[in-house]
């Protein structure tokens, strides 16, 4: 087994099935055809959006350029003064620059939320001191273009050069790249267009922000070429190969949840980056494979592990299957991004298409368009807690307190279904309501998932409308203290917050599954009446 790169079997009851799929995609040749660029791997449907998103495979090399203009411009903002990075961006954009950077132990203020008092905080920083990121591939997304307009007027009223403390990453020829031109940003830096976000980790997208908050990317790149040589052969010992083979054989078997747990790997935060690769490239026609991040190996959800590695099971508590994934950061972006590819070529689906992606997005800006307080006349109200419901429920469900509220929706679960809770609230000052994801999972004895709103959308929101259909949804929004008007726009970010959980709610519903929204006028005492809610919910 390498030491660039490994993946320990812990336990497997399909080995003969597993055995069948990797020699499959090794007569194949499919992981030297997939390092080639082949876009036919996929099948006919797939080639046409294959053919222009599979450069990723080589990104240790082409990404090397772009190092020495980091570097110059790093210098150049240290030069003024400047340290203190804010990366704006959503989905691949602001999760591989998070871990990134929190592996490295340095500091980077991520903004993938349109939560006023989150944004609010981030403003309250050394304006003197900051640079920000602005990254998006075309410049239209409504979060990243929000920020933007918000840091430029803070800027502006700081006395600064708006100008010059925004950096743009973005892809050639797209209306941000004109628009940074237009307006004379800082820096434009234009990343490979033939690779999707979510394999976006070792372009510009990864590497600028993370380079100019003080990460050693070099080494990133570094470690992944070391890596490349071993996921290009087409051998039963190639990582990604086995990996395919365990996610492709469980997955025939019924089994579509994928449980990440970190087990003293060093590497921080990674599971919610692989959470976006694999929901959003697996989850579509009805089938894929969820990930599922708990707190570690001993969390609700979670069986088996092994110590200094990113332990993974899949399947049920029992006759589930188990690997342990060892390597550097660089190492394990390929590898989960080589498997991730291979995998869907197992499953018959295109892993570089997200059709469902969309809709959320429309039915948000929709809700923009009209009062959203005709969509918020709740069932009935509970001390802090404002009950809202939607979709498709069994036949004669009825509650009237919260706890009975989350009882109905836990039991509206199909077998083997799944709770998805998703808090569209501050994720640094309201960081305790993950609380919720383990004390669910522990009395639902359900997978259950947490995603802050709304950059779930950009992650495992694809899975939800396209994925198995066996989801309960919990939306969690609450009252804000603070907002923020978006500049030359006509919405301010509460507004803004309450449409995207309210249209990807009415998605969610549209395709019939369960929908409990709890809004709490009172975020402190609403978690604390939450939890006491889970608790007596008599699961």
């Amino acid at each position: 087994m390498s030491d660039v790169i490994s993946v320990e079997i812990v336990r497997s009851p399909n080995a003969d099935q597993v055995s069948t799929i990797v020699a499959d995609l090794v007569a194949g040749s499919v992981a030297s055809k997939l390092t080639a660029q082949d876009p036919t791997l996929w099948g006919p449907e797939a080639e046409s959006e294959a053919s222009i998103r599979l450069s990723w495979t080589t990104l240790h090399e082409t990404s090397r350029p772009l190092l020495a203009e980091i570097a110059k411009l790093r210098e150049e903002l240290h030069a003024e003064g400047v340290d203190r990075v804010v990366l704006a961006g959503m989905g691949g954009s602001s999760l591989a620059p998070e871990v990134i950077t929190q592996t490295a132990g340095v500091p980077l203020t991520v903004l993938d939320t349109t939560d006023p008092a989150q944004v609010a905080d981030a403003l309250e920083g050394d304006l003197q001191r900051t640079v920000i990121v602005v990254s998006s591939k075309s410049g239209g997304t409504v979060e990243t273009d929000s920020h933007r307009r918000i840091f430029e007027k803070a800027f502006t009223e700081a006395g600064i050069d708006t100008a010059s403390r925004i950096v743009v990453v973005t892809d050639p020829g797209s209306p941000f790249a004109e628009l940074s031109e237009k307006l004379g940003y800082r820096k434009t830096f234009l990343a490979d267009p033939n690779v999707g976000g979510r394999y976006s980790a070792l372009t510009a997208f990864g590497l600028v922000p993370s380079y100019l908050a003080g990460a050693d990317v070099e080494s990133l790149l570094d470690d992944a070429a070391a890596a490349a040589e071993i996921l290009s052969q087409d051998s039963p010992d190639n990582p990604a190969i086995l990996l395919a083979g365990i996610f492709g054989a469980a997955h025939a078997h019924g089994a579509e949840k994928i449980v990440f747990a970190d087990s003293g790997s060093g590497i921080k935060g990674f599971g919610d980056w692989a959470e976006q690769l694999i929901a959003e490239s697996t989850g579509k026609n009805g089938t894929g494979l969820l990930p599922v991040v708990v707190e570690g190996p001993g969390a609700p959800g979670f069986v088996d592990a092994r110590s200094d590695a990113t332990t993974v099971a899949i399947g049920p508590a029992t006759g589930s299957s188990a690997v342990a994934v060892e390597g550097t950061l660089g190492a394990q972006f390929l590898l989960w991004e080589y498997a991730t590819a291979l995998v869907g070529r197992v499953l018959g689906i295109d892993p570089f298409n997200q059709p469902d992606v969309e809709a959320a997005k429309k039915a948000a800006r929709a809700l923009l368009d009209n009062p959203v307080s005709d969509f918020a006349d709740p069932s009935f109200v509970e001390g802090d807690v404002e009950v809202h419901v939607s979709g498709e429920w069994p036949a004669g469900t009825s509650f009237g307190t919260v706890a009975e509220a989350l009882q109905a929706l836990v039991a509206a679960a199909p077998d083997h279904g799944y709770v998805s809770v998703q808090a569209y609230l501050d994720r640094i000052d309201d960081a305790s309501f993950a609380l919720l994801r383990p004390e669910i999972a522990k009395r639902s004895h359900l997978q259950t998932t947490f995603g802050w709103g709304p950059r779930f959308l950009h992650s495992t929101g694809q899975y939800h409308k396209g994925g198995h259909q066996n989801g309960v949804f919990l939306q969690i929004t609450g009252a804000s203290e603070v907002d923020l008007d978006v500049p030359d726009r006509p919405y301010d970010l509460a507004t803004l917050q309450l449409a995207q959980a309210l249209g990807d709610g009415q998605v969610l519903a549209g395709h019939g599954r369960p929908v409990l929204r709890l809004h709490l006028t009172d975020r402190v005492a609403g978690l604390a009446q939450l939890v006491e809610a889970v608790q007596e919910d008599g699961s």
